[in-house]
Formats: C-alpha cells, structure tokens, sequence
C-alpha cells in the first residue's frame, strides 16, 4: 500500500510540473519594440456591436498604457466609420435599445481617451453619417468629424502610420 501512495504522489508531482508555464518572467513586448521610441497606428474601428466596440476601445487604451509602460510612446489616430457610426453618436433613437447603454459607455471612453497621452485624433467619417442617416451635429463630443475616413486613412498610412483593423 506505501509503494501505491509513493507512485501516486510521484505520478502527480510529474503532472504538476508538467502543467507549471514553461516561463517565469512576465510576458512584454521588448522584441517586437526594440529600438523603437514611438509607434504610430491608425485604427479602423467599424464594429456596429455596442459591447463589442467597447471592448475594442478599452484594448486600445490598455494598448496605449502598456507601450507607455515599456518606454514607447504611442501616436494613435481612432476613426469611426460603418456600423460604428451609430455608436459614437447622441440620437439615442438612431441606437438600438440593446446597444444604449454600450453608447453612453463608449462616449464616456472616448471622452477620456481623446485627452490622454499618446491619442493624436479621434474621428469620424461624414460619409459614413450621411449613409448611417446621421447627422454630423450629433457625433460624440470629441470626435471631430472628417470628409471620408478612406482618404484620412490613405493619409495617415501615406504618413507611416501603421493599419490596424480590429
């Protein structure tokens, strides 16, 4: 019976070990940044899911805080088009009830977002205000609203700004 408990408490040890992360130090990014001192990215955000949206912006901002945290500053651009339009809006009525309350969030996070270090602009695109049947008047305070988000990106990009659509 001793020599069953032994083997059993060897075979549980090996597993124990076996699951333990082959790592110890904390993940970062010091490869991928290595030499850099600032990135620049645009990102393309048109997720017309409230819940969603909201969860991309808070990635972001985590985004921002860890490249800050790792020595690189961040010069980020967010422009708003397609089905996000109607999120970064104040026409509750042009929302869908189940996205509201995700609406008022997200314009509490991009009032917060468009002041902190390292957000250059936050943007919407009025073409996709006419289309979303909009009005520019009523886009998010903050957000200033451009001609077409495709030229701004085409700009930006031209500019060194690296795409990323989430």
């Amino acid at each position: 019976m001793h020599r069953v408990s032994f083997v059993a408490a060897a075979v549980v040890a090996v597993f124990a070990v076996a699951i333990v992360p082959a790592y110890s130090e904390s993940p970062d990014d010091q490869r991928a940044l290595s030499g850099l001192s600032e990135v620049k990215v645009v990102f393309d955000l048109t997720n017309g899911d409230g819940k969603a949206l909201l969860t991309q912006l808070n990635v972001i901002d985590e985004t921002r805080q860890s490249l800050m945290k790792q020595g690189v500053k961040p010069d980020f651009v967010l422009a708003f088009r397609g089905p996000a339009t109607k999120l970064v809006q104040t026409d509750q009525s042009q929302v869908k009830a189940e996205d509201r309350e995700y609406a008022a969030k997200i314009a509490e996070k991009i009032n917060a977002l468009r002041s902190a270090d390292g957000i250059t602009s936050v943007e919407q695109c009025a073409v996709a205000v006419r289309l979303a049947g909009t009005k520019p008047e009523n886009v998010v305070a903050g957000i200033k609203v451009v001609g077409n988000s495709w030229i701004s990106l085409m700009g930006y990009q031209a500019k060194g700004y690296g795409y990323i659509s989430p």
